[in-house]
Formats: structure tokens, C-alpha cells, sequence
């Protein structure tokens, strides 16, 4: 007889991630509003607990709220994405050794999978206890904050995980158990039809117009409605209410079909050499991530646009080539993309906005190559060498230690982050020192 019952699906997400990222190298901004403001420091992108009270709305621009912001005493900081990063990396390297099976869904989100043990009367047990050492643990050794979700399936876990953020009547805060649960039915009601994972706002309207409100009637409505209006998808995400598994855990990722990089401009670009530089310096970083990746770029986009605020009439552009040979060599795709930038340059439009989209991405473990356009192999080996050891050397010391000269040095259109907190995580001289 089998001493386990199917597999329990858990998801663990970081509670306000960026926001306690923030708190983790500066105490002193415990139990304070703080919030992380996106990139040029636009818009709110994360609260924490105090902000949040506060009635501070998520994704606000800066300059709108800056006046209450001042008015409560409310921390600002820049986004850190490297600190951000390597605590990502930390919390999912140390989730793996908790479940039998682990897929990474965000940067502060992962699914597991474990199996939820028997009782003596050969029930169920419930796993809050496994959830609460989890909690424990993850604060204990990286001093992150998560809440965990356990049901049946990826749909239903999700909506625990809601729960357990959002409950604070549950005798194990933050970890909730819905298949533990005797009657699902009223939790499921609590859930608002636009918070049920997978329900877009075209859908979630469709719903309402059809008195379907929460999460258990969307469960209990006639299946042959919800697959004329959404096909198999809608079928999936149903039989995920009802407890059915539908969605695997996806333990490897996918290879990408696309990779782009994209940024707003600290002030108006209105020279092309500004664009050249800009576009060289997003492809520098685009191409960096092919390599990591293992792919080559067939075709390489360049967009431009000017911001819709400014008065003036609103300019959109891209412009599109497509590659002899599918290449992640950084001088390869400058030579192919600086004339495009030529091209979309408009002396009448300060441009707000520019970004490189790679596309028709190929292994390069298996690169066709051109019939007219040989690659000598050992050509091929020296320019592998010459990249592998520049990305070695800007991961090691910083990015930007070694770059292309096209990208320029001091670009006053760079990325704003007046109020950048220290990386102590990743850069040796911004570690904090503790005097006793």
C-alpha cells in the first residue's frame, strides 16, 4: 500500500520582494513605509506592509504622490536590480532543497511539488507545519519574508497563496492549506473573479456579464460555455478549480524565441550620435544575454519612439534586418544595427525611448552557416575566447569594465537612480561593515 497520498502543488512567493531586499543591508528601515520606484525612478513598483497602510497606490508616478510621500515620512529608493537579483537566486537555491521539484515562475515566485504524507486514520495530512519551518528558514538565512500556498494544483495554489497573504485570521499566518481544508467552497468565494490566476480583464468581464463573480462560481459554471469563450485554455484552468491537475511543473525553461532590451531615457535624445550610443550600449547588453543563453540572433529589430506627453506629435519607429548568419558576437550585431539607428533618427522628435529586439534565435550548439559566408572554425574559436573572457571580467568587476567604444562613456541620457541603495550582496566594497 502507498504511504502517500498525489502530490501536493505549493507556491512560495516573497512578500513586497523588492521593498525587503531594501531592508535586508539597512535596518534601520524596518517597520518603516518604504517604497522602490521603477526605472528613472518613474512609477511605485513595490511597497512595504507600512506603505501599503498608508494608502499609497501601487505603479503611481513618482511626481504625483512625491508630496505625500514627504507628508508620511516615506523611504524612496531606486530600483537595485542586481541586488534584487542575487536574493532571487538565493531564495530559489535554497527552496529546491525543500521540494521534490522546483519551478522558478518569477523572480520571486517558484512552484513545488512534494508528496503530502498520510495520517494514522489514512487521511490527508496538512502540510502547515512543513510551511511554517519553511517561512523560518528562508527569514533565518537570507531575512526575506514569504508566503507559501499548498493545494492540489498550480490554479489552486496560487489562490491559497492569496490567502495566506491576505488572511490574517489563520491560525498559521502566512501558510494556508486549501487541500486540507474541509469545504473549499467559501475560500474559493473570497477570491474576486479578476484575482483568479489566468483571468485577463476581457475574460473577467465576460464573467461578471454572465453573474460569474469569484473563483467558485467560475469553477461551477457549465463547462461547454467556458470552452466556446476560451477553448481548451479555459477548460484547463476550470478543471485546476476542481482540483484536477492540468499544468505541469516546467522544471527547465523554455528557449527563447526573442530577446529584448529596452530603456527610457533620463532626458530627450536629440542628436543621432546620442542614439548610436544608446542603441550600441542596449545591444551590448543584449547580445551578453544571448551568449548566457547559448542562442544567435537571425534578425535584430530597432525601435524608437517619443514620449506622448510632451506636446509635440507623437513619433513611432522600428526597422528590421535580417542577418547573413546568425551571430551572438557583439561587433557582428553594432555593424548591423548602428545604420538602423541612422535611419530612425528624427532632428524634429526628442526620442523618450529606444530598444534592440533579437529575433529568430537559434542554439548555438547547432548554427547553420551561410553557403557564401564561410566562418573558419578557428576564426570562430577566437572570437568565442575574446567574448567568454570580456563577459568573465564585467561579471566579475561590474558591468561596464570592459565595454564597445560606440557605447561612449558618460551618457547624460543614462538611466536615473538618484536613490540607488548599495549592493552589498555582490560588490565587495559595498558590503556592511558592523563595528562591536
Amino acid at each position: 500500500m502507498s504511504t502517500a497520498t498525489p502530490l501536493a502543488t505549493v507556491l512560495i512567493d516573497g512578500n513586497n520582494f523588492y521593498a525587503s531586499c531594501e531592508a535586508l543591508l539597512d535596518p534601520a528601515v524596518l517597520g518603516r513605509p518604504l517604497v522602490v520606484l521603477s526605472n528613472n525612478d518613474g512609477c511605485i513598483v513595490s511597497r512595504s506592509a507600512e506603505a501599503r497602510a498608508l494608502g499609497i497606490p501601487m505603479g503611481a508616478p513618482f511626481f504625483q504622490v512625491r508630496p505625500q510621500l514627504e507628508r508620511h515620512g516615506v523611504i524612496v529608493r531606486s530600483s537595485n536590480y542586481s541586488l534584487y537579483g542575487d536574493m532571487s537566486q538565493r531564495l530559489m537555491a535554497t527552496l529546491e532543497s525543500w521540494v521534490e521539484e522546483l519551478e522558478v515562475y518569477s523572480i520571486d515566485e517558484a512552484f513545488g511539488v512534494l508528496h503530502r504524507p498520510r495520517t494514522s486514520a489514512g487521511s490527508g495530512a496538512d502540510l502547515l507545519a512543513w510551511g511554517q519551518a519553511l517561512r523560518q528558514a528562508v527569514r533565518q538565512r537570507l531575512g526575506l519574508p514569504v508566503a507559501v500556498g499548498i493545494a492540489p494544483t498550480k490554479v489552486l495554489a496560487k489562490i491559497a497563496n492569496r490567502l495566506a497573504k491576505h488572511s490574517p485570521s489563520l491560525p498559521q499566518p502566512g501558510v494556508f492549506d486549501l487541500g486540507a481544508v474541509a469545504d473549499p467552497d467559501p475560500w474559493l468565494e473570497a477570491i474576486a473573479i479578476e484575482e483568479v490566476w489566468g483571468i485577463g480583464r476581457r475574460l473577467s468581464r465576460w464573467c461578471r456579464l454572465r453573474g460569474i463573480r469569484d473563483a467558485r462560481q467560475l469553477r461551477d459554471m457549465p463547462s461547454g460555455e467556458l470552452r466556446l469563450r476560451c477553448g481548451v485554455v479555459g477548460l484547463r484552468l476550470q478543471r485546476e478549480l476542481r482540483g484536477h491537475p492540468c499544468l505541469p511543473l516546467v522544471s527547465l525553461p523554455a528557449a527563447k524565441k526573442e530577446t529584448c532590451v529596452s530603456r527610457s531615457f533620463s532626458t530627450p535624445i536629440t542628436t543621432v550620435a546620442e542614439l548610436r550610443e544608446a542603441i550600441a550600449t542596449y545591444l551590448s547588453r543584449a547580445a551578453e544575454k544571448l551568449r548566457r543563453q547559448r542562442q544567435c540572433a537571425g534578425s535584430l529589430t530597432v525601435f524608437v519612439r517619443s514620449s506622448p506627453f510632451s506636446g509635440r506629435p507623437f513619433y513611432s519607429n522600428a526597422a528590421t534586418i535580417t542577418l547573413p548568419l546568425a551571430s551572438d558576437d557583439t561587433a557582428v550585431l553594432l555593424a548591423a544595427a548602428l545604420p538602423l539607428a541612422d535611419r530612425l533618427f528624427h532632428p524634429h522628435h526628442p526620442l523618450q525611448k529606444a530598444g534592440v529586439l533579437l529575433q529568430a534565435l537559434q542554439s548555438a550548439n547547432q548554427l547553420q552557416h551561410h553557403l557564401f559566408s564561410p566562418l573558419p572554425a578557428a576564426q570562430q574559436a577566437r572570437r568565442e575566447s575574446l567574448l567568454a573572457t570580456i563577459d568573465a571580467l564585467n561579471a566579475r568587476y561590474g558591468r561596464g569594465t570592459i565595454q564597445w567604444a560606440a557605447c561612449g562613456l558618460r551618457s547624460p541620457w543614462a538611466m536615473r537612480r538618484s536613490r540607488l541603495s548599495r549592493s552589498g550582496t555582490t560588490r565587495l566594497e559595498e558590503v556592511p561593515v558592523v563595528w562591536a
